[in-house]
């Protein structure tokens, strides 16, 4: 099967009607606003649409299987939707059920750079497995400049400053400009992955005024990747070798027993800050019980 023909691959922003960071200095999408100020600038995508609309998704797709949780998003929310993965489990898993009921949904990765070659190799396999293109965004190649001009080659070894800038070129701007005109983000976080996600719901309204989806929230490790064997959805040989999360090279170790799933992250930072600034925390839950 050949792969269907999509956006082109490499993403560029030389849109200068963007605006600028005050903390950073960094130039960020209009859409990306809440990195900048927490709203937004058009009223009928403000906060108490959003809210009422994810609580009702809340409601309506609680008890739903992931597939259904999927169709059903599509069919209820109007506009641009765009799923984003790094071709973990969890990613694989929802790419799969997305290819399978050929939803119109977009699928993007944002390639930092710094994946693994095992990643790469995955990402190549999963266009062959299903036949569609995945989108890929880039960090911005003046903002790469700075930065290892700044810190070096590995500088985010250096401190927890240094290494959250590095995800913030490589990883939070380049997210911006995936998201750009999409009204929902769909996610493959699970609220038993860590102590940060404990709180995961299934549908949120993100700090960048998107509905945030995580059609796989109450789901175990164990689950997604019994799934993942039962219907030959394609894994990284890396899971093998103890990484049961998997993120930039340089930045992830395999685990050993008895270490929680995402320990190899960032593993010289404490457990309680391993996050890259991508899931920022959401301002309107919906249904917390959802």
């Amino acid at each position: 099967m050949g792969i269907a023909a999509g956006k082109a691959a490499f993403v560029l922003s030389t849109e200068r009607n963007d605006v600028r960071c005050p903390t950073t200095g960094e130039m960020a999408p209009k859409n990306a606003r809440s990195l900048l100020n927490g709203h937004s600038d058009d009223p009928e995508h403000g906060d108490d649409r959003l809210g009422k609309q994810a609580a009702r998704l809340n409601e309506v797709l609680a008890g739903a299987s992931a597939g259904e949780r999927l169709a059903r998003f599509r069919d209820e929310v109007d506009g641009k939707i765009v799923f984003t993965t790094s071709f973990g489990p969890e990613g694989q898993v929802i790419l799969h059920l997305i290819a399978e009921q050929q939803l119109d949904i977009d699928i993007v990765t944002l390639d930092t750079g710094r994946l693994f070659r095992e990643t790469y190799d995955l990402w190549a396999e999963t266009e062959r497995r299903y036949g569609r293109r995945i989108r890929a965004v880039y960090p911005r190649q003046d903002n790469l400049e700075v930065l290892v001009e700044k810190q070096g080659i590995n500088g985010f070894y250096d401190s927890r400053e240094a290494r959250l800038a590095c995800c913030q070129v490589r990883k939070v701007e380049p997210l911006g400009r995936a998201l750009a005109g999409a009204v929902a983000w769909i996610v493959g976080l699970r609220a038993n992955q860590s102590s940060q996600r404990a709180n995961t719901k299934l549908i949120t309204v993100d700090e960048r005024e998107v509905l945030k989806f995580s059609p796989l929230f109450d789901w175990t490790r164990e689950a997604v990747h019994a799934f993942a064997t039962a219907n030959g959805v394609p894994i990284s040989p890396l899971h093998a070798k103890f990484f049961p999360s998997i993120g930039c090279a340089p930045c992830t170790r395999p685990v050993i027993p008895g270490e929680a799933e995402r320990a190899g992250r960032w593993w010289w930072e404490a457990d309680d800050k391993k996050e890259c600034g991508l899931h920022l925390a959401a301002h309107r839950q919906g249904l917390a019980g959802a």
